[in-house]
């Protein structure tokens, strides 16, 4: 029987333990000793964890098939490729505060609309996902706090050793986070004051929620049946604010920040939120599959997603 592991319990086994030594290296010698050194450590990683091994699998498997068999092949080679990519990622990560012109250059795509909302100072809610580095999204509005202020929904008991490698690292990093496992009323009231100040709230939309894991709805992704939370269109109905979905993917040496408007302001039925919510979480799912399809290494959700999301419907 296929396992299904839930996101927030997946250990870190050590993965970003030895990243410090890692960014030691690439800040000496660079982005390719980086790499030699990485390498070996990404095999280690990918021999001694089956069920991240077969996530990924799973997911390059997936992806392929959407693709007519443009993306790459769900190899072993394939596999570590993507594990590799995820390691870049996180050096990324820590660049993006500590020395952001090493990065490499940055595209907009559809960026109007937030620039209209910042120009009239509304703010609204952001559905991020796990595809790329969102992490340069927060440093350029840390770099621009006058214009565009984020709030993080965040579960920050998840990775806590690459937590505590940010703050080290970078302590702006850990700016305007919020960890939440539900949504209370203190946190509604505190995500409606800061909405109606024109600042944004980012809420992943890909993963299923820590808790109420029945507030979730069907969509296809890459051409299987999934389900994704309501978390993020019901915050948004209920501030009724415009919601906008933002992914963040290296594509080459640079990275490509999308940026679509899906509602302004999001309207729910009362008689049928389910149906609402499907509507937005399908336009979403339609963004991150054409993402991937540019990016097929960018999707970083190592647990059995699609398993998970059968045994939740199961259990329901």
């Amino acid at each position: 029987m296929e396992r299904a592991i839930h996101w927030s319990k997946v250990g870190e086994a050590g993965f970003v333990s030895g990243m410090k030594i890692l960014f030691t290296v690439y800040r000496w010698f660079g982005r390719w000793p980086f790499r030699v050194a990485l390498y070996p450590v990404l095999a280690w990683y990918v021999a001694t964890r089956p069920d991240a091994r077969a996530a990924s699998r799973d997911y390059l498997n997936r992806l392929h098939q959407d693709t007519a068999g443009a993306s790459p092949a769900p190899t072993l080679l394939s596999v570590l490729r993507h594990f590799g990519a995820f390691a870049e990622t996180l050096l990324d990560k820590l660049l993006v505060w500590s020395a952001p012109e090493r990065v490499g250059g940055v595209h907009v795509d559809g960026g109007q609309p937030l620039i209209d909302l910042l120009e009239q100072g509304k703010g609204g809610v952001i559905v991020a996902s796990h595809i790329g580095n969102f992490e340069l999204c927060r440093a350029m509005a840390k770099q621009r706090r006058s214009a565009l202020k984020l709030t993080i929904f965040t579960h920050t008991r998840h990775a806590q050793q690459f937590n505590r490698l940010m703050r080290e690292l970078a302590p702006d990093s850990q700016v305007d986070l919020i960890q939440v496992t539900d949504l209370s009323s203190a946190t509604a009231v505190l995500l409606s004051e800061r909405v109606e100040r024109g600042e944004f709230v980012v809420i992943a939309g890909d993963r299923v929620p820590v808790s109420d894991q029945g507030r979730m709805v069907p969509v296809d992704f890459l051409g299987c049946p999934t389900l994704l939370p309501m978390g993020p269109y019901l915050i948004a109905s209920i501030l009724k604010c415009p919601l906008l979905v933002v992914i963040a993917s290296k594509r080459g040496c640079d990275t490509h920040i999308t940026i679509r408007k899906l509602a302004d302001p999001v309207h729910l039925p009362r008689a049928d939120r389910t149906a609402g919510a499907t509507l937005l979480a399908q336009q979403f799912a339609d963004l991150m599959a054409a993402e991937c399809h540019l990016a097929p290494l960018q999707w970083f959700n190592f647990f059995p997603f699609w398993a998970q999301a059968r045994m939740t419907e199961a259990q329901a």
